[in-house]
């Protein structure tokens, strides 16, 4: 029973039983794992294939470095060698040596400011995408401790008594059933959307050493770096917010922040609502029939601890609060009742009998202030477990990363864009530009040389 939830809660199954591919337009890659088929799985950071296809992505331009690398190759090639077999007397004029230097200054400067601009998006690409990382662990870090506490208070209330009186044995049962659900599940988001934090470097940190070692190759090869993980970026906003609009259906994402199973979420909301039902139930029995009682003789010890004064109030039960939105007379609300309670605590002499006017022994209101924290704290977690199974914090927590983060994303990763773009082509006219600079200084000093050869020495 247990590993089925678990295996239910790392499926994320959808109670109407659909699936939805996620970006599945704009995953639509060759896959070279695949014998350079379509990927047809949409966005999924789970699937090899994905990744595999993401990384083939930049083979055009893997391609378009290697031609320019052989093209340039060929050009230095031949101009070295009409260098060696044309005359060195040639020059250019005058005008273009000056607008060759001019233009060599131009994109040198160029190239320098698109690496700036590269760099500085770039830092600020990772730190956002960090940032969201983060933001996600972060939540389902709520999520996990949310249930671990859960999980901790009915274990708590296995153990709360009034008087060595417990709750009833099939209350005992659920607990026991629900909490060893939980405990093999409640760490499973936390530790799902972690992993992923930990695998961000293997994916981030070739493609920063690609951008560093970019001055000292060709920048073109950049962009087989920096594709990877902009697709990755802008495939995962698309698909938050192709899973934001269908919630329920099951998808992929949901391996970052599960929903909890419909039917182990009902299970866990019901024991929860049962086991605060039971305690309030035997806080009112107490109450009732001990705390309230004035017709109890002195031989009736424990019972009979000379309880007088005002009648103190019940409890009335939360979930009918919901709907009437008050407590009946003579009722006090869950959240209420510990501050209310303590009005009616006596002092007691060393017998433990009440020797002031009150009906609730200091230990009697320690025993039912535990047993009210237990009950109130399980019913407040009840909209908590409802947000679990209906989605909504899921929902909610992607709805925010795609309005607050992916817009970041974006921003940078064409700020990267652009400043490599800048770089590589200022780069590309540089190269260019130095091929023929560099003829005209070996023309120059070729001339100087000749000159002072043919120039024959003074004789005096």
């Amino acid at each position: 029973m247990v590993g089925s939830v678990r295996d239910k809660m790392e499926k994320a199954k959808s109670g109407n039983g659909t699936y939805i591919v996620l970006a599945e337009k704009q995953t639509r890659r060759r896959d070279p794992l695949d014998h350079l088929h379509y990927y047809t799985g949409g966005w999924n950071i789970t699937n090899k294939h994905y990744y595999a296809s993401v990384a083939f992505s930049s083979f055009p331009f893997l391609a378009t470095a290697l031609a320019w690398f052989v093209l340039l190759g060929v050009l230095i090639l031949c101009a070295c060698c009409c260098c060696k077999h044309n005359n060195m007397s040639y020059a250019y004029p005058p005008l273009a040596y000056i607008l060759i230097l001019i233009f060599l200054v131009l994109f040198t400067t160029t190239a320098i400011v698109g690496c700036g601009i590269m760099y500085d998006g770039e830092a600020r690409f990772l730190e956002t995408v960090y940032e969201a990382a983060k933001y996600i662990v972060n939540q389902a870090k709520k999520v996990s401790d949310g249930l671990t506490n859960v999980y901790l208070y009915l274990y708590s209330a296995k153990s709360v008594s009034l008087d060595q009186q417990f709750l009833p044995p099939e209350i005992i049962t659920q607990i026991d059933t629900v909490t060893s659900q939980l405990n093999a599940s409640k760490d499973l988001p936390y530790n799902t959307s972690a992993s992923i934090l930990d695998s961000l470097p293997k994916v981030l940190n070739p493609v920063n050493l690609a951008l560093i070692l970019i001055t000292a190759t060709m920048l073109l090869v950049a962009f087989i770096g920096f594709c990877k993980p902009f697709c990755l970026m802008a495939d995962t906003c698309i698909a938050v917010d192709e899973w934001v609009q269908n919630p329920m259906a099951g998808s992929a994402i949901k391996s970052l922040l599960p929903c909890v199973d419909s039917e182990f979420g009902k299970n866990v909301t019901d024991a929860s609502k049962l086991v605060t039902n039971g305690i309030d139930t035997l806080l009112n029995h107490h109450v009732s029939l001990i705390a309230n009682a004035n017709n109890l003789p002195p031989e009736a010890k424990p019972l009979y601890y000379n309880q007088s004064g005002p009648l103190v109030p019940i409890i009335c039960d939360p979930y009918m609060v919901e709907q009437t939105k008050q407590c009946g007379e003579g009722a006090v609300a869950l959240g209420n009742a510990i501050q209310e309670w303590n009005k009616y605590v006596c002092q007691v002499s060393g017998a433990g009998i009440c020797s002031t006017t009150g009906r609730l022994t200091p230990d009697l209101y320690k025993q039912m202030s535990a047993a009210v924290n237990v009950s109130y704290a399980l019913y407040s977690y009840g909209p908590f477990l409802a947000s679990l199974v209906d989605c909504s914090m899921i929902r909610d927590t992607l709805k925010d990363m795609h309005q607050h983060h992916c817009p970041g994303l974006r921003k940078q990763s064409q700020r990267v864009y652009i400043g490599l773009l800048i770089a590589t082509v200022s780069v590309i006219f540089c190269l260019f530009f130095w091929v023929f600079y560099g003829r005209e200084r070996r023309h120059r000093k070729y001339n100087k040389t000749t000159s002072k050869v043919e120039t024959p020495p003074s004789k005096e």
